[in-house]
């Protein structure tokens, strides 16, 4: 039998699979301890900011070990799972740990010369800071990630930290070090009960904080103001107590993944683009019955048509009438940036939460094009596999509220953007056509702009031009 080895080990990290990406939560594993992976294998699915995202293997092995369970949210450039490229099997039992001088020599990145380079964005850290620490004592659990996880991540050894509580059994961490040793559980553990972690000493291997020495920091620092008659010792940081909550009565669900991310950019934008909301309610009757057409039309054939199709095209047809609204503000360079295409995003309700996906230079789109992307983009949103590339780079944006019955709203810009249509509910009301009073199709569009860049002569012609184009939709063929 191949006996496995540190240097036949590859640890592979979780990757930014977006452009900026701190983090992703592991949603399912899709291989377990002792299966043979392949080169392009997909071995989870993980769901960061804005997608779930299926990761691949890049190398051939024998899984040995998954560092965190499902539901874990995982920082990127950690380890998430261990392969051995030897081809043998995988052990039973933990192996022998090497001296840590032959561990530290094998842990060394070699270089690969012409061999295959990892194809995933950010994957991994840069191989001349990379060196992996070897383990000690018995495994470590799933849970918890590795001291040497740590030192990848940092790019430096880990800081000694200052003994100030007494414990039994002290291991000093290494010394000439600027940042203590722990594990992420046991870092956010020590940042909920407000400990410094450069005040506890490490009991763990290699010199690692445990839970455990968290928690005697924390009794420590309890009992030693009882100890003293003299003047009181600082108050310390409150203790973060769990809530309590009638489990029958609510439910509390984490706020991550898209939600929180959504959330963030909703209240920065909120809180810096200057918001101006304008409304105009339209007679539809006509683009009501030019969709009933586009259907029975062969060239449609097998495409979504809908209202949302026109009013797309009718903003677009505003865009090119009204190439200013179609712009950014960039504040460090105090300039606005005039976008010579447009990449427009339709926000769409999925159950991860509210994500905007966008097609590209929808300008350059015939209409039947436009109803096949369309349809792309909102059949991958409802499956959940929108990219995050199809979530960036929008420059403005439709919700259509009326789906819900709504007939219109304020909607807050999408970071970036200078402006976004909100379509209310299409219904049937009296309205004075022709000299009289008669029932039609009628709906309310709402026009949010940034007043920074956007005046309200720009909005209100953009807003009037989606009117009169869904008001009169023979009006697409001489302003297209």
């Amino acid at each position: 039998m191949t006996t496995m080895t540190e240097a036949s080990v590859r640890e592979f990290k979780m990757p930014d699979v977006g452009e900026g990406l701190t983090e992703a939560e592991i949603l399912k594993w899709y291989v377990q301890p002792g299966d043979t992976v392949t080169d392009g294998q997909v071995v989870c699915e993980v769901e960061t900011a804005k997608a779930a995202v299926e990761l691949p293997i890049p190398y051939d092995g024998v899984v040995r070990e998954l560092h965190f369970p499902e539901g874990t949210t995982v920082d990127v450039g950690t380890s998430i799972i261990a392969v051995d490229v030897s081809g043998g099997a995988a052990p039973a039992a933990p192996a022998a740990q090497p001296e840590p001088e032959a561990a530290e020599a094998a842990a060394e990145p070699k270089p690969e010369g012409s061999g295959r380079q990892p194809v995933l964005v950010g994957y991994g850290v840069a191989t001349s800071s990379t060196r992996r620490r070897p383990r000690k004592g018995p495994e470590v659990p799933l849970q918890q990630a590795s001291s040497a996880i740590q030192t990848e991540l940092n790019g430096h050894a880990p800081a000694a930290p200052a003994a100030t509580v007494p414990a039994p059994a002290t291991v000093p961490a290494p010394a000439g070090a600027d940042r203590p040793l722990a594990k992420p559980p046991v870092r956010k553990l020590a940042k909920d009960l407000g400990v410094d972690l450069t005040t506890v000493v490490p009991t763990g291997p290699d010199g690692i904080i445990t839970r455990e020495d968290v928690h005697a920091a924390v009794a420590a620092a309890t009992a030693a103001p009882q100890a003293t008659e003299p003047a009181p010792a600082p108050t310390p940081a409150p203790v973060a107590a769990p809530a309590s909550y009638d489990t029958a009565r609510e439910t509390r669900v984490p706020v991550k993944g898209v939600r929180k991310a959504t959330a963030a950019a909703m209240v920065g934008s909120a809180f810096t683009a200057p918001h101006v909301t304008e409304f105009v309610t339209v007679d539809v009757t006509r683009t009501m019955k030019l969709v009933e057409e586009l259907k029975q039309d062969k060239e449609f054939a097998g495409l979504r048509v809908n209202p949302l199709l026109l009013i797309a095209k009718a903003l677009l047809v505003a865009i090119k009438r009204n190439p200013e609204i179609n712009a950014s503000w960039d504040e460090a360079a105090q300039e606005i940036v005039v976008k010579h295409y447009v990449n427009l995003g339709i926000a769409a309700a999925t159950p991860r939460g509210l994500i905007v996906p966008n097609i590209k230079d929808a300008h350059a789109k015939t209409l039947p094009q436009l109803a096949e992307s369309l349809g792309e983009l909102v059949a991958t949103a409802r499956e959940g596999r929108t990219s995050p590339a199809a979530m960036q780079g929008g420059t403005v944006t439709i919700t259509n509220v009326g789906v819900f019955g709504v007939d219109t709203g304020t909607p807050i810009l999408n970071p970036g953007e200078s402006a976004i249509l909100a379509v209310g509910a299409i219904k049937l009301q009296p309205w004075v056509h022709k000299g009289k009073v008669k029932p039609r199709q009628v709906t309310t569009l709402a026009l949010s702009f940034d007043h920074r860049l956007v005046d309200g002569e720009l909005g209100s012609k953009v807003l009037a031009d989606v009117a009169a184009v869904l008001e009169q939709p023979k009006r697409l063929i001489t302003w297209a």
